[in-house]
């Protein structure tokens, strides 16, 4: 079994990296990616343990990226122990920092609308990573918001009054980020990106992501209907670009998402490895 989208507690899931390969094991999965937002973190912290498992773990990283004013997510996945090189580590790191400063803003807008919340409470639930999910779960303990689809729509998603854009990469810019460092990068949940209603669109955009670096396409994922994948891997063989799939496993972040729930066939592995993997 192959699940190559998930999340740790060091982004914005809710298991220990240690805990999520030992469930891996437990659910007979064989090849992993920890996939957590804009940090290596959990995959540095559980390779070696992953090893010993006999759970083989891909280094990989989500990527959060700007596309038309909006907050598109590129996987990106590098081959070998190493993993991602040092230079591209760096590049990540100042993602990192530009989201710290998004989250000092936030905190900034919330309280001038007289909501009490401070950013020790949230980072004090974060990991290496503080992100607006943390946000949603304080805002919905000190009673502000009645559930984390409420906080968001009310408050902190990009419709919401407190929102606060964040300064990212663009699409095609990590794409190539990625391509230059070793790495294969696969645009993520591609019906998030809301073109699913024009398929010429999406089609378009993978086009132009490809001649940027872009290796693959996520096809297989929680939120595709079959016949969603079906378009993707139609756009994905049509383009000469790989496919990768995953649940997007948060923990208890996404309640009733197991890890491994979403079929990932061998071809996806395969193609992997007939470029390094």
């Amino acid at each position: 079994m192959i699940d190559l989208h998930c999340h740790t507690r060091e982004s914005d899931g809710t298991d220990t990296p240690h805990a999520l390969v030992e469930l891996a094991a437990a659910s007979g999965i064989s090849t992993l990616s920890i996939t957590d937002h804009d940090t290596f973190a959990g995959y540095d912290a559980t390779v070696a343990h992953a090893a010993g498992l006999g759970v083989e773990l891909i280094c990989g990283v989500e990527l959060s990226c700007r596309h038309e004013e909006k907050t598109v997510h590129l996987l990106g996945y590098f081959p070998g122990p190493a993993g991602a090189p040092a230079a591209f580590r760096d590049w990540v790191a100042g993602i990192l920092a530009s989201r710290t400063e998004r989250n000092r803003k936030l905190i900034e807008k919330l309280n001038g609308m007289g909501i009490d919340i401070t950013l020790e409470e949230v980072q004090a639930i974060g990991g290496s990573v503080t992100g607006r999910p943390h946000f949603a779960n304080v805002l919905v303990a000190k009673g502000h918001a009645t559930d984390r689809n409420d906080a968001f729509r009310r408050l902190i998603g990009e419709e919401g009054a407190a929102f606060v854009e964040r300064i990212g990469p663009t699409l095609a810019e990590a794409a190539s980020r990625i391509q230059e460092s070793g790495g294969v990068s696969s645009l993520a949940h591609p019906v998030r990106i809301g073109y699913f209603r024009e398929p010429e669109k999406e089609l378009a955009l993978m086009a132009e992501l490809r001649e940027s670096g872009l290796s693959a396409v996520e096809v297989y994922h929680s939120d595709h209907t079959a016949a969603l994948s079906e378009r993707y891997l139609e756009f994905a063989q049509l383009l000469g670009l790989l496919q990768t799939g995953g649940s997007d496993y948060h923990g208890g972040n996404k309640p009733g998402l197991r890890l491994g729930a979403v079929p990932v066939p061998n071809s996806v592995l395969e193609g992997l490895r007939s470029v390094g993997f």
